[in-house]
């Protein structure tokens, strides 16, 4: 019975592993190129909220880990093969997500600065244009004016 998991590893496996499944799952939505900052900050949360998610699962990963090691040291080498085998593929998954919500994160925090940079450079640029077309509609001074010309060829 010492080689036997107690009932709350089992519960514990099982919560594991519905949370990765379904972490894997929200993390396999197609990247689509959005060019909404509000649409972009909601996917933000999301992976922020999957990361704190993340963090309150580690607990009952280390449990998971602990267990393992304390059953293998008293369960005969064919059992205990079998947890560890069992618990190193729920680490590497484990390690695989966290460092795929790692790089999601990182990735559309630079591609949100990018979409803002660009917003901001669109403004500045239609109130440049608006400028300018204001200025080309102004009346064009007397060709006789030298100094009227020579102070819109300096605007120009």
């Amino acid at each position: 019975f010492d080689s036997l998991p107690p009932a709350h590893y089992k519960e514990t496996m099982s919560t594991i592993l519905v949370w990765i499944q379904q972490s894997e799952t929200k993390l396999s939505k197609p990247q689509v190129a959005v060019a909404e900052y509000e649409i972009m900050e909601q996917r933000l949360r999301e992976l922020k909220a999957l990361q704190s998610s993340l963090q309150e699962q580690q607990k009952g990963l280390n449990y998971l880990s602990t267990t393992v090691e304390d059953m293998s040291r008293k369960a005969p080498a064919e059992v205990s093969q079998r947890y560890r085998s069992e618990i190193e593929v729920i680490l590497g998954r484990w390690k695989k997500l966290s460092a795929q919500l790692v790089e999601h994160c990182q990735k559309l925090e630079e591609l949100m600065t990018k979409l803002q940079r660009f917003q901001n450079d669109t403004k500045t640029l239609k109130k440049w244009m608006a400028e300018v077309d204001v200025f080309l509609k102004e009346e064009w001074p007397a060709l006789g004016d030298s100094e009227a010309l020579e102070k819109q060829l300096e605007q120009c």
